[in-house]
């Protein structure tokens, strides 16, 4: 077989000026050539779970191999993105992020990873406002109510999370701050827990985005009470926000993102980047995540996602120092 070197050594070198090896070139035009995991560090029955999974099943289409999900719960999600952090960084590993994500490096002491240089940022796939949800068999038909009993006996009414220092929490703490009320945390593993004690009852308010409980306040099992975007959302048109509630500028969103262990070949983070934005640009997978799942999709660079983590962490480590919330 007759090979022009003069060619070959040409496209050597336009790839050592571009910053890619030729070896992780080889690698993105294999990628993926095994099962790829995707770790979900919260149990089924949150909005990150069905996230990754309808994620894997739109690139096991496109790129034909299988996505397979790997629930590692606890800690706010720090157990299953530490497990992420010492997996190989090869392109085969990828953890679905939520807003804890920001949060766990100043409340968990002896964090086994570095948040910021122990990941690759991959992409912020949505964004969307928190929901506070009771049970029908509450008195609580508006945000007034809670606040009305929340003054009337202090540390009495309980709040669901899905975990000390979540968005959910951390939203709470700044509602009792500027009310100037006492509320009681129950920090659950994921927002499916914590959903299922504020249908039975056993707690009086679930906290949780608001992709979560829609199903069940259209059962009638569950009832919104208000949401904490900046303005009402499509799902929820008739549940009012904190800021018309009586809490000016008041406002927490939720946020999914996707991260992969640092050190992983430029090329391979640029395909997987590419099929995601491909996946989710699909027309009936947009409509199942805006108007199932009530997400704003964002579907954003990497850079952003870095930018957002920074800033995350910025602004909420002052509430978890103030208040001096630990990890459960």
């Amino acid at each position: 077989m007759h090979i022009n070197f003069k060619n070959a050594l040409c496209c050597v070198l336009a790839l050592g000026v571009l910053g890619v090896a030729p070896h992780a070139h080889a690698q993105a035009l294999d990628w993926p050539s095994k099962p790829v995991r995707f770790i979900v560090p919260f149990p089924p029955g949150g909005s990150v779970d069905p996230l990754a999974r309808l994620t894997g099943a739109r690139l096991h289409a496109s790129l034909g191999q299988q996505f397979v999900i790997d629930n590692r719960t606890g800690a706010s999600g720090a157990i299953g993105t530490a497990i992420a952090a010492k997996s190989s960084p090869d392109g085969y590993t990828y953890v679905f992020v939520f807003d804890t994500h920001a949060v766990n490096p100043t409340l968990i002491t002896n964090l086994p990873f570095d948040t910021l240089k122990d990941f690759s940022s991959v992409m912020i796939v949505a964004t969307a406002p928190m929901v506070l949800t009771t049970s029908p068999s509450k008195p609580y038909k508006s945000f007034d109510d809670v606040v009305k009993l929340a003054k009337a006996k202090p540390a009495v009414l309980t709040f669901g999370s899905v975990g000390s220092g979540s968005l959910g929490h951390l939203a709470m703490m700044l509602v009792q701050q500027q009310l100037g009320v006492k509320m009681i945390h129950i920090p659950y593993k994921g927002g499916g827990p914590a959903l299922t004690d504020a249908i039975g009852g056993q707690i009086d308010i679930a906290v949780t985005s608001v992709a979560v409980p829609g199903p069940h306040i259209r059962a009638g099992r569950l009832r919104a009470v208000v949401t904490t975007g900046d303005k009402r959302t499509q799902t929820f048109a008739d549940t009012p926000t904190m800021i018309e509630s009586g809490l000016p500028g008041f406002s927490a969103h939720a946020r999914w993102g996707i991260v992969t262990p640092a050190g992983i070949p430029q090329p391979v983070l640029n395909k997987m980047h590419a099929e995601l934005t491909k996946a989710y640009g699909q027309p009936d997978l947009r409509k199942q995540l805006t108007e199932q799942f009530s997400m704003d999709l964002v579907v954003g660079t990497p850079e952003a996602m870095t930018k957002f983590v920074v800033s995350e962490m910025a602004r909420w480590a002052k509430v978890v120092k103030e208040n001096g919330i630990r990890s459960d």
